[in-house]
């Protein structure tokens, strides 16, 4: 490369893989360099499509290199900054100039955060939405066999597609997780999502149904929107948090993290502003002693970049994924041609440029998307509750 770059096309892809979206984006140059990013705010990918093409407009003959520029301008320069889905769109973009960057510089993308920290990404496995009671109990028990050290369950109820009252989940669900402590010993580390579907009374009760020691990590317990209402959640019980799957900039993980009220931070790399923002977060929540235990519930695309974030940063704890529950196909082959493959139960971090992840663009083009929505839940009453 001796001339410098300029972007020459932004592509917004959501596209159908496996059983939801995946809302892709190509950036791509005049030098027939280009980069891929991923959107993490499923559900409403063609909000985020709309955001992208506006960004589009502007950024067209800009120098893909100049990435914290080209972040601080796509950020700024708009009265209504921020939000989930602008963020989400900005994540995607970032995400696909870093790999510009490390392609043009033929180096990972790792080595652009100051060079990885370990060789290999441990992750946490989940014994998947349908499975509960023993089913669950025994699903795990196949986790830990294949080599898994921490493994997430998921609270009775979690399928409903209609009726979900959180009373009726929180007494069987602590005596699953009671009884999968048992089954399982001491060694292993146990967490549960409980999908912020929550009050914190709610919560406060489930914790103390559990037995002392029975839980290493509880997952977004109730909504975000309010941290006082965590910190109340914080003087009930002494199991730790992981929180901020949803959190959408440095600012929302301000007060959860300079008041100490998580312990895990669940940042996605995909919603919360790219490498760009992500590095900020992971930087402050360090010198808070907050570990990130990262969000990756989508494609390969997500989880090649957050290996690379993983890679990279000192306070690291688990990566999140999906990939032994091939019944999802999010990482189907025939898009992904090369990407992000587990090793036992981590993954290698590779020396391939940019973000080391292939896609095939004629699929995708072929492929469309399809209105998803997630399930919208009711209690026995009627009203309508988280999901």
């Amino acid at each position: 490369m001796t001339e410098k770059l300029k972007i020459t096309a932004i592509k917004p892809y959501p596209v159908w893989v496996g059983t939801r979206n995946q809302m892709l984006v190509k950036v791509e140059t005049d030098q027939d360099i280009f980069g891929w990013g991923e959107s993490g705010l499923s559900g409403r990918e063609k909000a985020v499509a709309g955001a992208v093409e506006h960004y589009r407009e502007f950024l067209i003959g800009r120098d893909p290199m100049q990435i914290g520029r080209i972040w601080q301008e796509v950020y700024r320069s708009q009265y209504f900054e921020g939000g989930r889905v602008l963020q989400a769109a900005i994540s995607a973009i970032d995400i696909a100039l870093h790999d510009i960057k490390g392609k043009a510089l033929g180096v990972p993308v790792y080595d652009l955060l100051g060079g990885k920290q370990r060789d290999r990404i441990p992750t946490f496995a989940s014994t998947g939405d349908e499975a509960e009671g023993d089913v669950a109990i025994e699903r795990a028990r196949e986790l830990r066999a294949q080599g898994w050290q921490a493994i997430r369950f998921f609270p009775v109820g979690q399928n409903s597609r209609d009726i979900f009252e959180p009373r009726e989940s929180i007494g069987a669900t602590a005596s699953m997780l009671n009884k999968a402590r048992k089954a399982l010993g001491d060694d292993v580390v146990l967490g549960i999502d409980y999908h912020h579907r929550l009050s914190v009374a709610e919560a406060a009760s489930f914790c103390n149904k559990l037995g002392r020691g029975v839980l290493d990590f509880l997952e977004e317990p109730i909504r975000d929107e309010t941290p006082e209402a965590y910190e109340s959640l914080r003087t009930m019980t002494d199991i730790p948090f992981a929180i901020g799957e949803e959190f959408a900039s440095k600012w929302q993980f301000l007060p959860y993290i300079e008041r100490g009220i998580h312990q895990f931070n669940r940042l996605d790399i995909c919603n919360v502003g790219g490498f760009t923002e992500a590095m900020k977060v992971a930087g402050w929540s360090e010198a808070h002693y907050v570990d990130l235990m990262p969000h990756n519930p989508l494609g390969p695309v997500c989880t090649a970049a957050t290996v690379h974030l993983a890679a990279a940063v000192a306070n690291f704890a688990w990566l999140e994924t999906r990939e032994p529950e091939t019944k999802l196909g999010f990482d189907n082959s025939d898009f992904f041609p090369v990407q992000p493959r587990l090793d036992g139960t981590n993954y290698p971090v590779g020396d391939l440029p940019g973000l080391g992840v292939e896609v095939n663009e004629e699929a995708v083009q072929a492929q469309s998307l399809r209105f998803w929505e997630a399930p919208h839940l009711k209690r026995r009453d009627g009203s309508v509750t988280n999901w």
